[in-house]
């Protein structure tokens, strides 16, 4: 199924509207292409609409927020909405901040998404209603781990269901639910938290497949996951001496560039509860 996905993303090519922040978004529209998919970034009030109009999918990431920015989030959802386009929520930093937390829990209260993804944290804060980040990456004490996976397995199939949208947790392990079931994805490599944006990218890479996969939703989410962790264990594979974070995430790009969907069933690393 998951090779599926990654071919009706490629034999698509979904335009996907990108509002996202600004210490991202090449990488994040980089991503994309070599997903298959075709990016667009726009996030004036004035254009926004028509910008989404002509698109397949809505991603929202609320990384670097500013007033006309939030206004053109909310425009565009709800022109997403009003077409049937799936929308995707990145709730960058919540819980860092007032502005940031009350932005992502009111999108998602006005919004109609098909998918929220964030680290432990941020979810957290969002099925809270509040609390705290460190900065905008996962507080230590929230992390998925082997030990608490159970507990994190239940919390995010509860929120799912209470959001109403797949919930998309993404970490050292992956876990992405619609509610009834959920996947829990065990590839990427630790290193690629010394590339800034690589869950921006999971969160465009997730739209584009979202939007080229409408009748299977989990599945495309989880399969854009696996595409994403296994990119950073070919990335890393490749390195060579003198390489950094910089090469590291060429690297990466590349090999969503280069991904077959033989390779990705081959390499994905998940099991369903």
């Amino acid at each position: 199924m998951f090779a599926k996905c990654l071919e009706n993303v490629r034999n698509t090519e979904p335009v996907i509207h990108n509002i996202t922040n600004y210490v991202t978004v090449n990488d994040v529209a980089n991503v994309i292409l070599a997903c298959g998919g075709s990016p667009i970034m726009s996030d004036e009030a004035e254009d926004i609409e028509d910008i989404t109009s002509v698109c397949g999918g809505l991603h929202i990431n609320i990384g670097t927020l500013h007033k006309t920015g939030i206004e053109g989030m909310f425009r565009a959802g709800r022109r997403a909405n009003a077409l049937g386009h799936p929308v995707l929520l990145d709730p960058v930093g919540a819980g860092a901040s007032a502005l940031r937390t009350d932005t992502a829990l009111s999108l998602m209260n006005e919004l109609r998404l098909c998918a929220v993804r964030g680290n432990i944290s941020e979810i957290r804060t969002l099925a809270k209603g509040s609390g705290t980040t460190r900065g905008v990456d996962a507080d230590a004490a929230d992390a998925v781990t082997e030990d608490s996976l159970d507990k994190a397995v239940e919390f995010v199939r509860r929120f799912s269901r209470q959001a109403g949208c797949i919930i998309a947790v993404t970490g050292s392990i992956d876990l992405i639910s619609d509610g009834a079931r959920c996947y829990v994805i065990r590839n990427g490599r630790p290193e690629m938290r010394k590339v800034t944006g690589t869950g921006c990218q999971l969160s465009g890479i997730m739209t584009a497949y979202l939007t080229a996969n409408p009748d299977h939703p989990l599945e495309a989410a989880a399969a854009a996951a696996c595409v994403m962790g296994l990119a950073g264990e070919i990335a890393w594979d490749r390195m060579q001496d003198g390489d950094g974070n910089a090469a590291y995430r060429n690297r990466i790009i590349d090999a969503v560039y280069n991904m077959t969907g033989e390779e990705l069933e081959k390499g994905a690393k998940y099991e369903l509860r």
